[in-house]
């Protein structure tokens, strides 16, 4: 593989990466309805603010959401919504997965 390839896999890898977690696909699905607070989203979640936080920074470093501070509270929202379609995929893979195997039980 040429280092341009590499470099380019390793990328998608960390948009990924940065995805590979329940608290995090929960975040991108709600913000998919609307944008949300950090207290919003505590409360949903039922984690401390400093636990949600550090997830939202990790979504906000891979560049999938962005942050508006209004007053005291920072406000979040999806900055690339086509993000929506790769769950779109991965639900496609997990309703296939599941006739083939069901078809293979019955």
């Amino acid at each position: 593989m040429d280092p341009r390839t590499q470099k380019k896999l390793e990328l998608r890898a960390w948009i990924i990466k940065a995805m590979a977690h329940p608290t995090r696909l929960f975040i991108v699905d709600e913000l998919s309805k609307q944008e949300r607070c950090v207290c919003e989203l505590t409360g949903m979640i039922g984690a401390d603010t400093s636990t949600v936080s550090k997830h939202l920074s990790i979504l906000k470093n891979a560049g999938i959401v962005e942050d508006e501070k209004r007053g005291l509270q920072v406000f979040y929202r999806l900055k690339i919504r086509c993000i929506l379609n790769f769950f779109s995929c991965v639900e496609s893979v997990l309703e296939t997965t599941a006739r083939e195997r069901a078809g293979l039980v019955g």
